[in-house]
């Protein structure tokens, strides 16, 4: 799977890497139901880190196309509601 991290690139993760992945996205839900941007904000940056911690980076000039496309650490709480509704970045 490819994922975009907005802001930072895109990453190859295998299916084995989504649980933890998914795991972390559990905070960005619980942020985003609770309208809580603080906590919004730190559930993005632990996604983001657990995504480029377990993925493999790819190349700036390798076009695929993402299977996702996750906000970045720095996105607001009305940006990431347009961008996700309040089920999280990570569908499932």
């Amino acid at each position: 799977m490819i994922i975009r991290v907005l802001g930072i690139g895109q990453f190859r993760l295998d299916d084995a890497d989504m649980a933890v992945v998914e795991t972390a996205d559990g905070q960005v839900e619980a942020a985003l139901a609770a309208g809580d941007e603080t906590a919004l904000t730190a559930a993005l940056g632990a996604l983001a880190h657990t995504i480029t911690r377990v993925g493999t980076p790819l190349a700036v000039d390798e076009f695929i196309g993402s299977d996702l496309v996750v906000p970045g650490p720095e996105t607001t709480l009305a940006e990431a509601i347009a961008l996700l509704g309040e089920d999280g970045a990570i569908p499932g």
